[in-house]
């Protein structure tokens, strides 16, 4: 019985560090979006480089503006997803604590789904601010918490790939 006791602190303890990163991510997306929306209207900018603009735009939808004009069903929908995914994530970092790379990427898609998440709570919308582009092309404005999910993702598949390799 102690064992178990024994096991389940030290989960949780190595739990912790992944947590904390997912909550400084977090705190850094609030941070610039509350920056953002204290500093610009809607749709106002400022060029920063001839390839960047800091942009205030407005997402009800999901990735690259998915289903962003529907009829507002779609604010609880991609909320209650997020929240889905973040109890699934913290599930799998008490699960895999002491895999290194695969708790680094959850954590970071935690910190960006809850980042969000909150968005589409606040104000029934995600605060878009970073607009990169080139020779006339814009890639669709995004944030830091999308950032961290991206990051997130392409750590999972390093990850998988790692794996699949080690096992041959």
């Amino acid at each position: 019985m102690a064992r178990a006791a024994g096991k389940k602190a030290t989960s949780q303890a190595g739990l912790l560090p992944w947590l904390a990163l997912a909550l400084l991510l977090l705190i850094a997306d609030q941070f610039t979006k509350v920056l953002i929306l204290g500093a610009y209207q809607l749709g106002e900018g400022t060029p920063v480089t001839s390839f960047f603009n800091i942009v205030r735009v407005h997402n009800t939808g999901a990735a690259f503006s998915f289903l962003a004009q529907a009829s507002g069903w779609q604010r609880w929908f991609f909320t209650a997803i997020g929240v889905g995914a973040a109890v699934f994530i913290i599930f799998l970092l008490r699960s895999h604590a002491g895999q290194r790379l695969f708790s680094f990427a959850l954590a970071c898609i935690l910190g960006g789904a809850v980042g969000n998440v909150i968005d589409r709570v606040l104000y029934g919308y995600v605060v878009d601010f970073l607009d990169f582009h080139w020779a006339g092309w814009h890639f669709p404005a995004f944030n830091i918490a999308d950032s961290a999910i991206s990051m997130g993702a392409a750590c999972l598949i390093l990850d998988e790939l790692l794996r699949v390799r080690r096992g041959r």
